[in-house]
């Protein structure tokens, strides 16, 4: 498996993983109905506020990046292209998707509108690879 793979697979997990900080935290809520409820989980995240609320909606935003880096990762993949540059590009996604998910989760708009600015830009660049 190559690297951008190993990162396809990465790319997916972080939405997951991005919901679940919110999932710990609640937890810990004073007031029951704040808690995570497993039963209604599309309740609980109607009543998230804060940081948990961004946590949602940059989760609802990884699964939306999913799509076009996949599909790149494939077809560059599938057209032979320099398998050391869809690595670092898929690499430079990763990472610009963790910060964009800490520049969400810190209300930071403007930071995280220029990461997911950046990100986007590697999936394009993979894509034009093939």
């Amino acid at each position: 498996m190559t690297f951008a793979n190993w990162c396809v697979l990465a790319a997916c997990l972080l939405p997951i993983a991005t919901i679940g900080l919110a999932k710990v935290a609640s937890a810990r809520a004073d007031q029951r109905e704040l808690r995570y409820n497993n039963r209604h989980p599309r309740a609980w995240t109607d009543r998230l506020q804060g940081w948990q609320q961004r946590a949602n909606a940059a989760q609802q935003n990884g699964w939306e990046a999913l799509p076009l880096f996949i599909a790149a990762v494939v077809l560059a993949q599938q057209a032979h292209a320099d398998q050391s540059h869809i690595d670092m590009l898929a690499a430079a996604f990763i990472v610009c998707r963790i910060l964009y998910i800490a520049a969400y989760l810190a209300n930071q708009a403007t930071l995280r509108s220029l990461i997911w600015f950046a990100a986007g830009g590697c999936s394009v660049a993979i894509l034009l690879l093939s």
